[in-house]
Formats: C-alpha cells, structure tokens, sequence
C-alpha cells in the first residue's frame, strides 16, 4: 500500500444556507452543517484509502459564528493522520456574507473514519505524508488528539498515553536540580 499526501484527500464544499436549513433564529440548524461536514469528512477518508469509510467519531464541535439564511457556507476538509484502520480527518467551515464580501469563521471539528473491507470489518489504510508546516503540526497532534479519543473511550489506560501526558509533565529547570 503506498502512502499518499494529505494534500491528495482535499475536499471543498460549497452550500447555499436556504430557508428549510435553518432554525427559528434565521440561522444554519448545526444539525444540517454536521452532515454536511459529515460527507466532505467521509468523501476525504475515501479519497484517501480507495475504500468505503464510516464515522467511528465525531470531536467536540463548538460553533464560533451563526451561518445566516442566504449565506454561503464553505467547507474544507483534508486528513491530518492515517492509523492503522482509521483516519483522522479535520473540518473547517466558514460562512459568507457576499453581498458584503464578508467572511468569517464558523467552527472546526476533527472525525475519525474506519476503512471497511468487503466483509465491512476494519481494513488497513495508506500513510499520510505531511507536506506543508502546518500539516506535519497537524500530524504530530493528531496522535495525542488520538489517545484522548481512546481514553475517553475507555479503550486506553491514562498511564499509557505517553504523547498526551508528555503535554503534562514538567521538566525541571536547571537551577531547581540539586
């Protein structure tokens, strides 16, 4: 299996905030722009192993900005890690006010996505290949991003998630040795 780019599974989606999307508010119902996100995240993961993909995760998504009816929501996604059978894949999401060429940010969230074989049973994936500065961060975070999705799963032990508690553990300063 050879690795690919993260570049490779970019996804960008455009969609009109139309009257049946919203809520009472005017706004976009975050129902409707979590499926949204939901299909650019899966088409992104597919792109990537070649395989049918299906959410295995959905991190926390807190909505910074209302996406008004009439507004153009923009959606891009791309992988930031490849595990052994699930991809981790963010999601940024913009709106825009064209007619006041305004654009601003609404959220961003992180889905894990499984590979499925034929049998539809976890299959292995590609590895990424960060490229761009941003990406390797992205890559590098991912694995601790990873392991508090586990703990918090309950299918890893706190104790052993060495790069998340490596966030935690200070280091003593030279002049605190004695």
């Amino acid at each position: 299996m050879e690795a690919k780019k993260a570049a490779e599974s970019l996804v960008v989606m455009n969609e009109l905030v139309l009257p049946n999307d919203t809520n009472t508010f005017g706004n976009l119902m975050g129902g409707r722009l979590m499926y949204w996100m939901d299909i650019g995240a899966a088409m992104a993961a597919g792109k990537h192993c070649n395989k049918p993909c299906m959410t295995a995760s959905v991190d926390n998504i807190s909505f910074k900005n209302p996406i008004k009816l009439g507004n153009i929501v923009h959606i891009e996604v791309k992988l930031t890690r490849a595990f052994n059978t699930s991809m981790e894949v963010r999601i940024q999401v913009w709106g825009e006010d064209s007619l006041h060429k305004h654009r601003y940010e609404s959220n961003e969230a992180y889905f894990t996505f499984v590979a499925l074989d034929e049998h539809n049973r976890p299959s292995p994936v590609p590895e990424l290949i960060p490229e761009t500065e941003e990406e390797k961060e992205q890559y590098k975070a991912a694995l601790r991003r990873r392991q508090l999705r586990l703990i918090l799963g309950g299918k890893m032990a706190p104790d052993d998630a060495t790069e998340l508690k490596a966030l935690f553990v200070r280091t003593k300063a030279p002049h605190q040795e004695a």
